[in-house]
């Protein structure tokens, strides 16, 4: 005859489930969100409904198998949030303060989930907004806003990052078209299928934009692997032999690296939405960790050393909201400059890696957990930091404007 035997655990044994995701957090210490437009509020709560309803709950998981949530293109269009400011006839109007709001949001959910907007509707729907005729417009763009269409952008290349301008890719004329050459490199969307803007440059040396369909022969999207960041979101390293382009995918209005970088001005201010996400994410996670964890017979709040780090954090935070709020009103009233643009990118992705850093320390051994929310976004930082320019050419553009000399090589 079995004897039933019960198995005592110590106490201490058995560690609790924390919740990270930020509820009864306050993220606005200064009320600069409190006077918000309310149609802009309602994209924001838009977002930040999207996020926990369709993010929240397997985002570790893609992250943690660098799988890409595709499925979620059609969620955001189905939402209306694929837009990023932009307001073709017909829509629902979206202000660029609203625009900020969702980026800051979708980051704040998952650094990937908020690339993906910026990549598809950022720079994708914007360079054909911008630069393409009626007939590309709803061909293409239409179908990229609605998420029935993936969208990329493909200028940086193996040897041309920060100097992107001296792009070598080349698109030859022939008869009733171009055929492109060359190679593009961390092409978010590039190797999923899809429409890729290809910038290249014609036989006068001027860049011109191409709509190039992922499906046409000599186009090969190879989908990176290993990185560290931005794991829920594929980028491609592009090969391109002799791939036609027909004239009518050719963007009339791309006639030089001039309108690349209208679209790229147009989503700088993005990237520092996307770090006050990001921010936010790794603040509120922080305080909760703080008041749910126990140490030494109390939270960990109530030690004089976290209470600090909570409220460097929160100056640090503050700081980059008032940022982003403020360049936002510059850019609705067409006076934020370059340098400004990059003085907000520069600040914004810098501080919110503190933050990060910061908040991933104060949880210790779990902080490097994907399940505990802020490792993720401490990885995804440092893509951030870098693209859309790194922070050293973003101080470069403030040093020329601050001195009056350029130091660019």
């Amino acid at each position: 005859m079995s004897q039933e035997t019960t198995t005592v655990f110590p106490t201490g044994v058995t560690e609790p489930e924390y919740d990270l995701w930020g509820a009864d957090v306050q993220i606005d210490p200064t009320g600069i969100f409190e006077d918000l437009d309310e149609q802009d509020r309602i994209w924001w709560d838009k977002a930040r409904e999207f996020s926990l309803q369709h993010v929240r709950p397997t985002i570790h998981e893609y992250w943690d198998q660098a799988n890409y949530p595709l499925h979620l293109l059609k969620v955001l269009g189905d939402a209306d949030l694929l837009r990023d400011g932009q307001n073709p006839a017909g829509s629902t109007p979206m202000s660029t303060m609203a625009a900020g709001l969702v980026n800051m949001e979708l980051h704040r959910a998952d650094g990937s989930v908020g690339t993906i907007v910026g990549v598809q509707a950022g720079l994708a729907v914007r360079s054909i907004l911008k630069c393409g005729s009626p007939e590309q417009i709803e061909n293409y763009a239409v179908p990229m806003m609605r998420g029935e269409l993936p969208g990329a952008f493909a200028l940086t290349e193996p040897t041309h990052g920060s100097d992107s301008v001296g792009l070598e890719t080349q698109a030859t004329r022939v008869a009733g078209g171009y055929l492109i050459n060359g190679e593009k490199k961390w092409i978010g969307n590039g190797s999923v299928g899809g429409i890729t803007v290809v910038w290249a440059r014609d036989e006068a040396d001027n860049v011109r934009g191409f709509l190039v369909d992922q499906a046409s022969p000599g186009y090969r999207g190879s989908t990176i692997e290993n990185k560290l960041s931005l794991r829920a979101i594929w980028q491609a390293h592009i090969r391109m032999d002799d791939v036609f382009v027909p004239d009518a995918m050719v963007l009339p209005a791309a006639k030089s690296f001039k309108d690349t970088a209208g679209v790229l001005f147009a989503t700088r201010l993005g990237v520092a939405w996307a770090a006050v996400g990001h921010a936010t994410a790794c603040y509120e996670s922080a305080v909760q960790y703080a008041q749910q964890r126990i140490q030494f017979g109390r939270p960990l709040a109530a030690t004089q050393i976290v209470q600090e780090r909570l409220a460097r954090m929160q100056s640090e935070l503050a700081t980059i909201q008032l940022l982003a709020v403020q360049s936002t009103k510059r850019e609705m009233q067409g006076k934020l400059t370059g340098p400004a643009a990059s003085l907000a990118k520069y600040t914004a992705t810098r501080t919110a890696r503190s933050i990060a850093a910061n908040a991933r320390d104060l949880l210790g051994g779990n902080g490097i957990l994907t399940t505990n929310r802020v490792a993720r976004h401490f990885a995804d930082m440092e893509a951030l930091h870098t693209y859309e320019g790194t922070e050293t050419v973003q101080a470069l553009i403030m040093g020329r404007a601050i001195t009056g000399h350029s130091a660019f090589a």
